[in-house]
């Protein structure tokens, strides 16, 4: 069983040598999952060692805090969707918990990995506050109120909320659910909902559902417009595709991974306006602190006062998150977010005994609290200041993750480490926020594309032989970026030449074993299996549904069909059309020029080409794919008044995203069938997903 093995791994170090490294074990499949992997080279295991001495393996109170409190496990574990598919497998990483080392995992990172399997009922505070962790990406915590619970983030799926629920209802004795927070914006912590209350309860007023101002907007926004390029690179940025397993995905640094489930959103009937601002629900009194700009657009922390408890929602989790995020989202403020943990620090961690997040592990004892909120305070302010430091003395974004370092005095501290985020990443991602992507040299504000370049770079270096040959050697010794380097070269020039191929994939995929940060380590892993492999067979699990095409405006529809027109096959095209929308009285002006369409809200053209009038809730039924235009028109739902053709036109040009475009060059050709397929969409009005699973914590 999971906790079983959890408290052996949580009772003793990690298997550390004499010499403070990490002993060797094999993997528990014995062998690489890919034919063409390798294991960790001679310089990978020695960079490890020399890490591995210089981290605080000594300090064993992470492992103490997190088996603190256990309750229960479940007698399972895998959670079934409704579909049918599995939702959860937290089995898929038993193998972390054998007691071996794995040398194909930065030694940091399996620590975390180890800590991360944690699976079952916890209690927080005797009585009152409880999480279920191990159900998903997030942890999902129960407040004990007078005769009911209140729900702090009620994870990704509903199947995965309904199971702990279930599982603490059994344990404890079942409760009504009488509140829900939303403590941010990102699916992993409002996904579930549908798994703890009914929407009828919430509409009600029965049950009150919290969230921070713009939390609707926010929870839907950041997807929208790149949803489908998103989906592609969370491929990598979470390594969804590779096997669990010591060569592929171990972890995802605040969880084990994302759940597949039936995602759902209710709209909260309580918004949180103010910087502070109290609620009292079923007799627990919460003082929420809003946070916008630090780990998502809009996030709270919660006081309990009469508890002495803190809630640091996703701010301070025990590990640096992304201030870039790989998959794709708006920078984050680094600087702010420091500030808003020094807010709460002052505020409320003077006094608070007891602090616990929506990932990882609660900490207890006020000096411990302190301690940890003062860590990550300092992390994400000196991330900020000396990346600036250094922007300001001329070190570009091109040169900041080579001279970006984390101060001793926080390398020694676990809760300084970046193992969502990665100092390399982040300290590009600072620049980026403050002055962009561009370097000041002029070669570089509108270079030529890879695929122009590297044809030039391989003629300069001598021909494919000469890289291959120079490849060969930079790997044997261990130069593995500057193997990439050059090789990229080649692979972009020669996308056919499966020997270059195979080189980078094995510099990548050393540099994969060396990461800390799982999220370098899956990008690495991920690029080193299609450039060997090509594009994996499947696709992630996509996780939008009703309540997301429900939640989104239909201004955020007709943006991103504007999107999606082929500016190639636009050109000439002139027209204008209403969109009445009775329902929900909305009306829209879209316009067609310029081979760019156009819409203004509340705007409706006097001589329109064409009139389109259907019900905002038929409407959500075209966006969801489920049904047609032109069926709804024969079923008397919708109405076209005028000519028809600009909405022919229109409907022509529209292209159906799909994540599987090729990243590196050669790992995928798509043939003149597949994308002819790809776009004979039935209904090309269709809003692909909008939340890839990484919007989740990330």
């Amino acid at each position: 069983m999971i906790a079983a093995g959890a408290a052996v791994a949580f009772g003793a170090p990690l298997a550390l040598d004499s010499g403070g490294a990490l002993a060797q074990a094999t993997s528990p499949a014995g062998k690489h999952f890919d034919a063409k992997g390798n294991l960790p080279s001679m310089f990978t295991i020695e960079l490890r060692k020399g890490v591995s001495a210089t981290l605080p393996f000594e300090d064993r109170r992470d492992f103490e805090e997190a088996k603190k409190g256990f309750i229960a496990e479940p007698p399972f574990m895998k959670i079934m969707a409704d579909a049918g598919n599995v939702a959860w497998d937290m089995g898929s990483y038993q193998w972390l918990l054998q007691g071996k080392d794995f040398p194909s995992i930065h030694p940091s990172l399996q620590r975390q990995a180890v800590l991360n399997m944690a699976f079952g009922l916890y209690e927080v505070l005797p009585g009152r506050i409880y999480q279920v962790r191990g159900f998903d990406l997030a942890n999902i915590s129960f407040i004990k109120g007078d005769t009911g619970w209140i729900v702090f983030d009620p994870l990704t799926a509903k199947e995965t909320a309904r199971a702990a629920l279930e599982f603490i209802n059994e344990k404890l004795g079942k409760r009504p659910v009488l509140g829900v927070v939303y403590s941010h914006s990102h699916v992993d912590h409002f996904g579930g909902v549908r798994g703890v209350v009914d929407e009828a309860d919430v509409v009600s007023g029965k049950v009150k559902l919290i969230a921070p101002e713009g939390f609707m907007q926010a929870a839907i926004e950041e997807n929208v417009f790149t949803g489908n390029a998103m989906s592609r690179r969370t491929q990598y940025s979470y390594a969804v595709l590779l096997p669990r397993d010591p060569f592929g995905h171990a972890d995802q640094s605040i969880g084990k991974n994302v759940a597949s489930g039936n995602v759902g959103l209710i709209p909260p009937n309580h918004l949180i306006k103010r910087d502070f601002e109290e609620v009292t629900v079923d007799g627990v009194k919460m003082v929420f602190q809003n946070t916008p700009d630090t780990e998502a657009p809009v996030e709270m922390n919660t006081w309990f006062p009469q508890f002495k408890a803190f809630w640091a929602a996703e701010n301070i989790t025990g590990t640096i998150h992304n201030i870039y995020t790989p998959r794709g989202a708006p920078v984050r403020n680094a600087l702010n977010w420091s500030k808003q943990i020094n807010v709460a620090l002052y505020k409320f961690g003077q006094e608070a005994e007891v602090m616990f997040a929506s990932h990882s592990w609660p900490r207890w004892g006020n000096a411990r609290i302190q301690e940890v909120m003062r860590t990550q305070r300092d992390t994400y302010a000196n991330l900020n200041n000396q990346s600036l430091h250094y922007a300001n003395l001329g070190v570009t974004i091109n040169e900041i993750q080579n001279v970006y370092q984390l101060p001793p005095s926080l390398w020694k501290q676990w809760p300084a480490h970046s193992y969502h985020g990665s100092e390399q990443h982040n300290s590009r991602g600072v620049i980026n926020r403050f002055l962009g992507y561009w370097d000041g040299n002029p070669v570089n504000i509108a270079p030529l594309s890879p695929k122009d370049s590297a044809p030039l770079y391989v003629e300069m270096m001598g021909g494919s032989a000469k890289i291959v040959a120079r490849g060969k050697e930079l790997i044997d010794q261990g130069k593995y970026l500057e193997a990439s380097e050059i090789l990229n070269k080649l692979v972009f020039a020669q996308p056919g030449n499966q020997v270059a191929k195979d080189l980078l994939a094995n510099a990548f995929e050393q540099l994969g074993y060396q990461k800390e940060s799982p999220t370098l380590r899956n990008i690495y892993l991920q690029g080193a299996y299609e450039l060997r492999n090509g594009l994996p067979g499947g696709t992630p699990v996509r996780s939008s549904g009703p309540d997301m095409i429900r939640a989104m405006s239909t201004e955020n529809w007709l943006d991103f069909i504007g999107i999606s027109i082929d500016p190639r096959k636009a050109g000439g095209m002139h027209f204008t059309i209403n969109l009445i929308t009775p329902d929900n009285g909305e009306k829209y002006l879209v316009e067609m020029s310029n081979a760019t369409l156009t819409n203004i809200k509340g705007e409706q053209a006097k001589t329109p080409d064409l009139t389109i009038t259907v019900n905002r809730a038929e409407l959500n039924q075209v966006m969801m794919g489920t049904n047609s235009f032109d069926d709804l028109i024969k079923a008397g739902k919708a109405t076209f008044v005028g000519d028809r053709k600009p909405f022919d036109q229109l409907r022509s040009i529209l292209v159906s995203f799909a994540p599987n475009f090729e990243i590196l060059p050669g790992t995928a050709a798509p043939t003149a069938a597949a994308d002819a397929k790809r776009n004979e969409e039935p209904n090309p009005f269709k809003v692909p997903d909008l939340m890839p699973p990484d919007a989740a914590g990330d």
